[in-house]
């Protein structure tokens, strides 16, 4: 790297993720991206630069025996080592720093589930590190960012030139990034990363280009972006769509008839209405969009083909139930669900107080967390049968991944 030649470097890797948000029951950095876990490719990324001599990664105790089983897959011209981290991310670099054995001149941070930070992002860190004590890379903001109070009043537009969404790899000369996480780890100050800690200690921090490709991998849609950018970068297939590995996105769409003297069932949920849908089971529109979805997402056919109007088992049976079942026939195919989002298309009755109730009906029928359910309802502008209250529809998008 420019005006950097000969200085040696070390990498902590933070890699404390549990997959919380992603809906996983495997931490994120384990998930596979372009056929190869995403810790790996973060790794391996990191390896090749020359200056690199050594990489530690910071993980929880449990996870460590399959990390190094993961980095051990490929022979790499750097010293790698696991320890186990701590409590938050910066008590787990904290211990990363202080594991260090070389006499490293900087010490660069990323964050393991950024495995698509190329090469001219890291050398422009490391560079402007060596140079000025600390250096992150940075995007600047493109849309207008204010600041808002916890009542959700505006109370502050900052200039959009002064904003910038800081990424990792973060780089600092060494003597500045031990010195600081030591004193915030002694005085227990908290940052909300390494470069507010380096601040806090009294260091300048300068900002370099980024990159917007060097997503921080969080959420399930997360995953499928990296998924494609991977591709592109490495020219592995996409393993979306493949039946042996990777994610399916499933669409599924209901429509039933308003009529009297029938209860509205809506994903679950009893509403009080005039009127109810027909239909031969409890028809929950909703209820129904979410099977089809899922069930064409794993390749199952439809809610037709496994719950017919023929069969007077299913005559007013509940739909949660179909949905209880299409999740056991998606488990058994090899897939996990991730995520559905569903919208409703009524004019009447107004259904926001209810939508919290039905995504933790739906949620509970299909072994999700509340937050992997999302619900919209809509009307049509008095448009369509929707619109003129004969109907109800609803329409719903499922992600799964292989198991």
């Amino acid at each position: 790297m420019a005006g950097a030649a000969g200085i040696k470097v070390a990498a902590v890797v933070a890699a404390g993720g549990t997959g919380t948000r992603m809906h996983s029951g495997t931490p994120k950095q384990f998930l596979e991206i372009a056929r190869k876990p995403i810790l790996l490719h973060t790794v391996e990324s990191i390896s090749s630069l020359e200056s690199v001599k050594e990489i530690v990664i910071a993980l929880p105790r449990e996870h460590k025996d399959k990390a190094e089983a993961i980095v051990q897959q490929q022979k790499m011209p750097v010293n790698i080592r696991c320890v186990a981290g701590g409590s938050n991310r910066q008590e787990s670099v904290y211990r990363g720093v202080t594991n260090i054995r070389m006499d490293a001149d900087i010490i660069m941070v990323h964050d393991a589930v950024r495995p698509l930070c190329d090469r001219e992002v890291m050398v422009r860190v490391l560079g402007a590190a060596h140079r000025h004590g600390a250096a992150v890379p940075g995007l600047q903001a493109t849309e207008t960012i204010q600041r808002v109070s916890r009542h959700g009043r505006v109370l502050a537009t900052p200039p959009r030139h002064e904003l910038h969404a800081i990424q990792t790899p973060q780089a600092f000369q060494a003597e500045i990034i031990k010195s600081a996480l030591e004193r915030a780890h002694r005085e227990e100050f908290l940052g909300t990363d390494e470069s507010s800690v380096v601040r806090w200690a009294g260091h300048r921090v300068m900002v370099v280009p980024g990159s917007a490709d060097n997503i921080k991998i969080t959420r399930p849609a997360d995953l499928v972006i990296a998924e494609m950018l991977m591709s592109q970068k490495t020219g592995v297939p996409t393993n979306m769509g493949m039946n042996e590995s990777g994610f399916r996105i499933g669409h599924g769409i209901d429509y039933h008839r308003l009529i009297e003297a029938r209860s509205l069932i809506l994903g679950g949920v009893a509403i009080p209405f005039d009127k109810g849908l027909e239909g031969h089971s409890d028809a929950d529109v909703l209820s129904h969009a979410v099977c089809d979805a899922l069930l064409g997402a794993a390749g199952l056919g439809d809610i037709g083909l496994h719950f017919p109007d023929t069969d007077p088992r299913n005559r007013d049976r509940s739909s949660l139930n179909f949905l209880r079942e299409v999740r056991s026939k998606v488990d058994d195919a090899g897939w996990k669900i991730l995520n559905v989002d569903a919208t409703l298309l009524v004019q009447r009755p107004r259904l926001a107080p209810h939508i919290p109730a039905m995504r933790q009906k739906i949620a509970d029928a299909l072994d999700l967390d509340k937050a992997g359910v999302n619900i919209k309802a809509t009307t049509t502008e008095g448009l369509n049968a929707e619109g003129r209250g004969e109907g109800m529809s609803a329409q719903a998008v499922a992600l799964i991944t292989r198991k």
